[in-house]
């Protein structure tokens, strides 16, 4: 259980990094307030999260997930560069991310 909530912690963490992009500064009343809005709902699932979890395993899982998320999302929906050495650095993130639970896997 305490994954998925990293998991979804992650993914307001990709909400709040969008909204944050809308909110252009926060001259944007609405997507200034929903920033606030996934920022703690994100901040707060984590830490309930980490009341099971090796803290820095499950915040490297939660940035990871925020990065690569906000990143593929850019790429996407808004044009950001999507080249090879962009994408191969992200792969390198979540082999990272991987690779750091699969260590405390083995503990």
């Amino acid at each position: 259980m305490a994954w998925v909530l990293v998991v979804v912690a992650g993914l307001f963490e990709v909400a709040m990094a969008l909204s944050l992009k809308a909110a252009r500064g926060f001259t944007v009343p609405v997507p200034s307030v929903l920033f606030l809005v996934f920022a703690v709902a994100s901040f707060g699932l984590l830490s309930l999260a980490l009341r099971r979890l090796d803290v820095g395993t499950a915040y490297a899982a939660w940035v990871g997930i925020g990065a690569v998320g906000t990143a593929v999302l850019g790429m996407v929906a808004f044009g950001d560069d999507a080249s090879p050495l962009r994408i191969a650095a992200l792969a390198l993130i979540v082999a990272g991310v991987v690779t750091l639970n699969l260590a405390g896997a083995a503990h």
